[in-house]
């Protein structure tokens, strides 16, 4: 795809950049310096608004670019899982979804240099299997969930605890790039 403007990507996630690799060959990292909070309990709408965040906290610094914002949470239930605050609490959520259907939201907020903006959020379902308690703290153990939404990294060393997966995997990953491409085209911010 070829942009319109610079594009600036308002996440530090290693895995949302190779994911908006695909898209486009340049674009700046510039992550988002905001508090990543939970005040809103539902898991769609607190990853658009996470994702609105940063996008617009990028977007006050590169006002001449295409911003993009991003933010993926993972919910089981009414429960919502962030990131884990340590070990033990990567554990509780890895045992929490053992077995179980969750959903992974992802938002996206994309602002280009008029103001105009758009903002949506792609969910898929995932299925792990029943994991043992020496697996999930042998893969705690690695650190990789310790970044990671619902403690755990599809593209990564979870992927052994994954049954199924219902709808888009790149979502789950942490952006979803064919949603993300075609709302793009449709908005004139790319070709």
């Amino acid at each position: 795809m070829k942009p319109k403007y610079p594009v600036v990507l308002a996440s530090a996630s290693p895995r949302r950049g190779e994911l908006l690799r695909r898209l486009f060959d340049e674009f700046e990292v510039l992550p988002a310096d905001i508090e990543e909070h939970e005040r809103i309990r539902d898991p769609k709408l607190l990853a658009v608004a996470l994702a609105s965040e940063k996008a617009y906290a990028v977007a006050d610094m590169r006002p001449n670019s295409l911003v993009i914002g991003a933010d993926t949470v993972v919910a089981i239930g009414d429960e919502l899982l962030g990131k884990p605050l340590n070990v033990s609490d990567a554990i509780r959520m890895l045992s929490r979804l053992s077995g179980m259907t969750h959903r992974v939201c992802t938002g996206v907020c994309v602002v280009a240099p008029n103001g105009d903006r758009v903002e949506f959020v792609e969910e898929t379902h995932v299925t792990f299997r029943e994991i043992a308690g020496d697996e999930i703290e042998q893969y705690v153990a690695t650190g990789e969930p310790m970044d990671k939404a619902g403690a755990y990294a599809i593209q990564g060393g979870a992927a052994k605890f994954v049954a199924g997966v219902d709808g888009d995997y790149d979502n789950v990953v942490g952006l979803p790039v064919e949603a993300l491409r075609a709302s793009l085209l449709k908005h004139g911010w790319a070709e």
